[in-house]
C-alpha cells in the first residue's frame, strides 16, 4: 500500500476513529493506533495488520517532528543525573541494558540499580545517540551504545557508584546484568 493509497483508505473511516488514530500516532502510540484501525477496518473492510502498519507509517510521515518520538528526544547527561539523584532508594549502580523492538530496533536502557528495583533513567536510540555523539563519534561502534555508555559512565560518576555494560560492542538484550546483592536481614 502506497502512502497515498493509505492515507486514502484512511479518510474513508468515521471521523471519530480518524481522531483516535491521530492522537495515539501524535503520542508516538503506534502498536495502539494499530489496534484501532484494525478494530475499525477489519470485519467489514479486510484490512491487514500490514496495511494497518502503512496507514499508521503514513500518518506519521503526515504529522512529521509533531509524532513524539522518543528516538527524537535530546540526550542530557546533567538531567540524567539529576534524575538518578532523585530516586528514592539508594542506587546500587548504573547500567546499560540493551532491548529492542519493532519500531526502533535495537536501543538501550540507562538504569539505576536500586536496593529493591531497577529505575530507568532514559532510553537511547541510534538517532539520538548518533545526535549526542555528534562529530565525535563511536568509529565503529553502534553510536547508541557509545553515547549511552558516556553517559552511564557519567552518571555513574556523579553518583560514586559503578557502571555496568555487558556488552557495549554488539546488541544482546541477554547479556549477564549486574547482581543486586541479597537485602541485609532484618532483626
Amino acid at each position: 500500500m502506497t502512502d497515498e493509497e493509505a492515507l486514502a483508505w484512511f479518510e474513508t473511516l468515521p471521523a471519530d476513529v480518524r481522531a483516535q488514530v491521530d492522537d495515539n500516532v501524535l503520542q508516538f502510540r503506534l502498536v495502539w493506533a494499530m489496534k484501532i484501525l484494525l478494530d475499525a477496518g477489519r470485519a467489514d473492510r479486510g484490512l491487514t495488520l500490514l496495511q494497518a502498519q502503512d496507514i499508521v507509517g503514513a500518518r506519521c510521515e503526515h504529522y512529521g517532528d509533531r509524532v513524539a518520538n522518543p528516538a527524537n528526544v535530546p540526550l542530557d547527561p546533567e538531567a540524567v543525573a539529576r534524575r538518578a539523584g532523585g530516586i528514592a532508594e539508594r542506587v546500587l549502580a548504573i547500567e546499560a541494558v540493551w532491548d529492542g523492538d519493532t519500531i526502533h530496533d535495537w536501543f538501550v536502557d540507562l538504569v539505576a540499580v536500586g536496593e529493591t528495583r531497577d529505575h530507568r533513567l532514559v532510553t537511547v536510540y541510534w538517532s539520538n545517540g548518533a545526535r549526542y555523539l555528534g562529530s565525535d563519534g563511536p568509529s565503529g561502534r553502534h553510536p547508541h551504545a557509545a553515547a549511552a555508555e558516556r553517559i552511564g559512565r557519567h552518571v555513574a560518576a556523579e553518583l560514586g557508584v559503578p557502571f555496568h555494560f555487558a556488552s557495549p560492542d554488539e546488541p544482546d538484550d541477554n547479556a549477564p546484568r549486574r547482581v543486586r546483592p541479597p537485602s541485609a536481614p532484618t532483626s
